[in-house]
């Protein structure tokens, strides 16, 4: 009997890369394309010279001191402040989105009253303007209400909160509407059935149910307001009040002072929060990324 020739391996190479190998190739070149800043921005972190052009070379010093100078010895950059303030004002904005786009999102979904869809509507087309245009209305009006409310006007963390919930709320909730169209109306009426009000069914019934989406929510919200620049630095003035993006653009703002390895090893102990509670959520975000857009 005759044998069969075996298969080139050149062959069956050839039939690999069209059918799977060339989107691990692209998968590949994106994963470097992307990862490469970072690695540049922690290799310029741990590098002492305070340039960037001195950091050309991967790892090329490994020294600590720049995170020993953010943490003790820098009483007029108090890094730690800042860090404490953005971790406060960003979970405090996302709990808050959450807990007031679900309301009106449930509201939305649920009950049927005048003015619902053209409500959604604007909702939608608010936020397509973005709050960098109101940021001379913004400052405007929290000047104003330092003089009757000090506690919420101007150089405020909750002055800055309530900003943010006001450009964050429109959004979110027309995206957790998508998702709550998504659990049966059938639930509401069984609980209506035994006695159950809109409360308590918003509360012990349909929250557990959108998980997903409210872990969406509170990440981006989480990740929007720890990150954000322009409205943070005309709010907050006070050194001591400010977040980490405003403080640390001192580092770098004077051409004849900047320091961008301080600057990078400022950037990389900001991106813990953000990442570690990603990681957390992971599981939910990526099912609410998923179910929120079917109806």
């Amino acid at each position: 009997m005759s044998q069969l020739p075996a298969r080139r391996p050149r062959f069956r190479l050839r039939k690999w890369f069209a059918a799977t190998g060339w989107r691990h190739v692209i998968g590949i070149v994106f994963a470097v394309f992307c990862a490469f800043p970072l690695v540049y921005v922690l290799s310029s972190s741990l590098n002492p010279n305070g340039t960037l052009l001195g950091s050309n070379t991967l790892f090329s010093k490994v020294d600590f001191s720049n995170y020993v100078n953010l943490l003790f010895n820098l009483p007029q950059q108090p890094f730690v402040a800042w860090f404490l303030n953005t971790l406060v004002i960003g979970l405090v904005t996302g709990a808050s989105t959450v807990f007031l786009g679900a309301l009106a999102a449930y509201a939305f979904s649920r009950m049927r009253f005048a003015g619902r869809r053209v409500g959604l509507l604007t909702l939608l087309l608010v936020q397509m303007f973005p709050q960098l245009l109101a940021v001379v209305a913004i400052f405007l009006l929290l000047n104003a209400i330092s003089n009757i409310f000090p506690a919420i006007g101007l150089n405020t963390q909750i002055g800055l909160i309530l900003v943010y919930l006001g450009g964050a709320l429109g959004v979110n909730t027309y995206l957790m509407y998508g998702f709550f169209n998504t659990v049966p109306a059938s639930l509401d009426e069984a609980a209506k059935i035994d006695g159950a009000g809109h409360a308590r069914t918003f509360f012990t019934i349909i929250l557990p149910l959108v998980g997903p989406i409210l872990a969406v929510v509170g990440l981006l919200s989480f990740i929007s307001s720890t990150s954000e620049y322009v409205v943070a630095s005309v709010v907050l003035t006070d050194p001591t009040r400010q977040t980490l993006a405003v403080g640390l653009y001192s580092f770098i703002s004077q051409a004849t002072s900047a320091n961008w390895t301080l600057f990078s090893a400022g950037a990389v102990m900001a991106a813990i929060p953000p990442m570690a509670l990603f990681l957390y959520l992971q599981k939910y975000v990526i099912s609410g990324l998923t179910a929120g857009a079917v109806k």
